[in-house]
């Protein structure tokens, strides 16, 4: 993003937000930040073909979901950590 938009946002979050809303909001990214800033190991390749393999088997005994069926099981997994990282709206 460039740097008028985040400004944009800011400003609008600003004036929307109540105090205790936005250190909220600082401290969800701060935190979001160092997440994000830790080494990521890429898999390697003998990962990556166990996890063909695996879903290749899955596939081939009719155990594999649909669009819906993923997204829901997401959405529950994100929600779970969430509920585990103490994470609630902030608005």
């Amino acid at each position: 993003m460039s740097t008028a938009t985040l400004s944009g946002l800011r400003d609008y979050l600003f004036s929307t937000l109540s105090p205790s809303n936005m250190i909220w909001l600082g401290t969800q990214l701060t935190e979001y930040g160092k997440k994000q800033a830790e080494v990521q190991n890429p898999y390697s390749k003998e990962e990556l073909l166990a996890r063909i393999e695996e879903s290749e088997h899955q596939l081939a005994n009719g155990q594999w979901q649909d669009f819906d069926e993923a997204m829901e099981d997401l959405e529950k997994e994100f929600a779970e950590e969430d509920r585990k990282l103490g994470v609630t709206e902030a608005i």
